[in-house]
């Protein structure tokens, strides 16, 4: 298996992925709308491959905090995507490391994802909520511990906090409803 970033010409693979990872066409049709929102730039979207076969795909979005401190540069973990026949076998971990790794070396100070809470921690993420960082939206209360944040530069989480502010594509209230 391979990791590598995402070309214009993957768009297909990555719509495959999405469609036969979650078996609908409500993902696939955001990450398409994501792909084209100029507020998601940079955008950094990873493609795994076992051959030529694409069997994972991961998309990290600009976002950014409103809060009169110190000032973060935040990324949001849109989605992450494998293919029934390939999960359980640590794709998506390998993508979320190497997702990781590039928006580090690239600054980045914060990654979050609203996500389950038992697979997420596997990869360095922690409650949000309780940390003072807010989601862009209402959440419900049960799935408070969803929302995940990961900091990738030591000593930001305590120095920041605030509303997390995604790109418009996923700054819809109904998208946070659960």
């Amino acid at each position: 298996m391979y990791i590598r970033e995402t070309l214009d010409s993957d768009l297909d693979d990555v719509m495959r992925v999405e469609r036969n990872a979650f078996g609908r066409d409500k993902e696939p049709d955001m990450v398409r709308i994501i792909l084209n929102d100029s507020s998601a730039e940079p955008i950094l979207s990873l493609m795994a491959y076992e051959g030529r076969r694409a069997v994972g795909h991961i998309l990290f979005t600009t976002a950014h905090l409103t809060n009169g401190g110190r000032i973060a540069s935040v990324a949001f973990l849109s989605t992450l995507a494998v293919v029934p026949g390939a999960q359980r076998r640590g794709i998506g971990g390998k993508l979320i490391e190497k997702g990781l790794q590039i928006l580090s070396r690239a600054g980045v100070d914060l990654v979050f994802v609203l996500g389950h809470p038992d697979y997420y921690p596997r990869y360095g993420f922690t409650p949000a909520s309780r940390l003072g960082l807010q989601t862009p939206h209402p959440i419900p209360d049960g799935v408070a511990d969803a929302w995940m944040v990961n900091a990738l530069s030591p000593g930001v989480i305590g120095t920041v906090s605030g509303k997390v502010v995604c790109c418009d594509a996923l700054d819809r209230p109904e998208l946070w409803h659960g």
